[in-house]
Parts: structure tokens; sequence; C-alpha cells
């Protein structure tokens, strides 16, 4: 299976750190920046209108969102709310998109029935945190903020945060080791507690309050709020190794197709430290109700950096720290597409 290049979708004026996909409004929604420190390159959320034309794929800006000194490292997104992690701090965003109708659309400039990037288009409209293009009105505003990372040493900083099932809770983790749980919008904490002796690296929530946490001291933990039901042990039903040390580096529940209450729950391994010979990176797949390893596959020699899975619970994405994106079956670990997307760091996929 040989990599295929694709061709470049936009170039934002910062560094990428996380993107999600609206499936409601077909949003691409990027974020990331330079930090506090005086580069001058910016920080900000941009959303990005999607659309097919001529047979290929192309993305405009439809609104560009200043997040002042902080950049957005990681996104979760459920609605029309984003939860976004900008340095120890998780702050909660709002958008909303609407067409305009009649003489409204007309003056925004909109001509046609869809969404279509033109030549020489005038810019995007902006009044504070509303943007109009091409007959689109695209609200955005900030809910609240709140601490999530707590760590005594210097670089502290919020790692990853997901939404719970129905949408009313995220869970945050960070450099501390400590999982926070946060109702939405208001992020009053309701649960706190010790997961790991190291940094979370990631986490996911699943029906019925369950919470799965891999962090950089090498284990992954299931719990039912802060009580401990399992640890994980991939290598059960997996290769073993007599010199290689690995790490989990990422979990993410997903659907059985055609199960509608079937759960499975997947994690990437990575090698623990960097070698000159690079050992594989391995694909579990779990039992949703027991935890037990179903199957192990191995997904290459490039370091993964992120997971996802698709809403149907088909398909995993997985990018790499080299900028490379592979597509494989959920039911099989197998690899179904494989494409050199980008030259550096791939930190967030959506599918």
């Amino acid at each position: 299976m040989g990599r295929r290049q694709a061709p470049e979708l936009y170039r934002a004026p910062f560094p990428l750190y996380a993107l999600r996909v609206d499936p409601s409004t077909g949003l691409l929604i990027v974020a990331g920046g330079g930090g506090a420190a005086k580069t001058g390159i910016k920080n900000g959320v941009h959303f990005l209108q999607l659309e097919q034309i001529d047979g290929c794929l192309s993305a405009s800006l439809l609104h560009s969102h200043d997040t002042e000194t902080r950049a957005t490292m990681n996104l979760a997104l459920a609605g029309d709310i984003l939860a976004a992690g900008q340095d120890a701090h998780c702050q909660l965003l709002r958008f909303r998109a609407h067409r305009q109708k009649g003489n409204k659309a007309e003056k925004a400039g909109s001509k046609e029935q869809g969404l279509r990037p033109r030549k020489g288009a005038a810019p995007a409209k902006k009044g504070g945190t509303e943007t109009q293009r091409d007959g689109v009105e695209l609200k955005v505003e900030n809910l609240q903020a709140v601490q999530t990372d707590f760590g005594l040493q210097k670089d502290i900083l919020q790692k990853v945060v997901c939404f719970n099932p129905d949408n009313t809770l995220i869970a945050t983790g960070g450099t501390d080791g400590h999982i926070r749980v946060w109702k939405v919008p208001t992020l009053v904490k309701i649960l706190e507690f010790k997961a790991h002796e190291d940094e979370i690296e990631d986490l996911a929530l699943g029906p019925g309050g369950k919470l799965v946490t891999v962090g950089r001291d090498r284990k992954a933990f299931v719990w039912q709020k802060d009580q401990l039901i399992t640890q994980l042990h991939w290598q059960e039903n997996g290769p073993t190794f007599s010199n290689t040390s690995y790490r989990y580096r990422a979990c993410r529940f997903g659907q059985v197709p055609d199960q509608p209450a079937g759960l499975r729950l997947f994690t990437v391994q990575i090698p623990h430290k960097h070698l000159q010979q690079h050992p594989p990176c391995y694909l579990t797949a779990w039992d949703g109700s027991t935890f037990l390893p179903l199957r192990t596959k191995s997904c290459g020699h490039e370091v993964i950096s992120c997971l996802s899975v698709s809403e149907s619970g088909t398909f995993l994405g997985l990018g790499t720290i080299t900028g490379s994106v592979a597509i494989y079956i959920a039911f099989s670990l197998q690899g179904a597409f494989l494409c050199g997307c980008c030259s550096c760091y791939v930190s967030g996929l959506s599918l």
C-alpha cells in the first residue's frame, strides 16, 4: 500500500494543533497558534467551509476567532459548543452558523446557493465575534473558562479534553496526572482524582460513566467515576518483547457496526523511548464490556500521535509525528489507506 500525497486544503497563519469537523454544518474547525511568546505568530480558532468544486475538495475561511495570548492545543466538539484546551485552562466557545434570507443575503454578497469560494471575492466582514460571508452568518462567543491543570512543574498544561456521550459533562487531563470532570456549560467541577503518576496522554468517556485513561507512566486504566475497575494489559493477546518498552498513546470508544448496543475500545501503543531503529507501533481492539483485548496489529514504524474513530465505528484514523494519515478497518484492524498529507506532526484528526 503506497503513500499518496494529498493536495493542500488550507494553510493557517499559525501552527495547527487541533481540528474537528462539525457534522451538522459541515464546518472544519482548526485551532493553534504561537502561544504567549512575542514571535508575531497569532493564536486563533478558524472555521472553514468545505465544498466539492469540480470534483476537488475546497476550503474557505468563514470566520477567524482570536484567542489572544493562548494557543489552543486540544479541542472537543459537542453540538454548537467547543471545549478548547489553552495552556492550563479550558475555554468553552459557542458557535452558531445560519444562512441569511432575502435581501440580507444579497447584501452579504451571496448570489449562489452554496458557499463557493470565488476568485476576487470581498473579504469577510467582521464585527466582534460575528462574520458574514456568502450569505452565511457565523457568531462565536466565549462562554466559561476554568483552570484544569495544577502541576508543580513550570509547564502545566491541559493535554486532553472530551465530552461524555450525552454532552452534559467534559473530562480534562493534563501534566499533573489528575482527571477532572466538569458540568457543561457552567464548568462546575463535580469530580477530581489522581489517575496516573505521570502526565495524562489521553482519555475517553464511555456510556454508563465509564472512563478510560492512558498516561506516560505506561499504564491504562478503566474507571467508574473515581473507582478503579481494571488495568488494561494489551500484550496478553499480542506480541511479546524482550528489549522494547511500550506506552499507551491514545484511546477511543467506538460503536460496533450493526450492533446498536455494541461497544469497542481502541488503543494505540508506541515505544516508550525514541530508538535509533524504530520498532513498530501497535493498534489494539478491546471488548467494551470486559475490557479484554480482542486483537492487536502492527500499524507501522512511524510513531503514532493521534487516533480517531468514525461515527459509525467502521473506520479508525491514525496520524503520525511525520505527517502521515492512515485509515484502518475497525473490525479487522487492517490498513485501508495511507496518505502523506503533511510534512510535520499530526496532532489532531477527525473522521
